[in-house]
């Protein structure tokens, strides 16, 4: 189950409005997802799936690197 923020977080705020407020729920709903989506798509932010990626490749990377470190150093002898 994936754990979307912006939800928690919006839910987190209406769970405080008074009971009976649901035209003033409704809107604040609509509003606060939009706003806070819009100012995490302005963040340059990136997906878990897009870092998991990226560390992946860099592990790969070091180890890699180390492999012809210990290549360089057995030629050096």
């Amino acid at each position: 189950m994936a754990i979307n923020p912006i939800d928690n977080l919006v839910n987190e705020i209406l769970a405080k409005l008074p009971q009976g407020a649901d035209a003033l729920r409704d809107d604040v709903n609509n509003t606060l997802k939009a706003s806070l989506s819009a100012a995490l798509k302005k963040m340059d932010l990136v997906t878990r799936d897009e870092f998991d990626v990226q560390r992946a490749v860099l592990e790969k990377t070091r180890e890699q690197l180390k492999q012809l470190e210990a290549k360089l150093a057995e030629l050096e002898r």
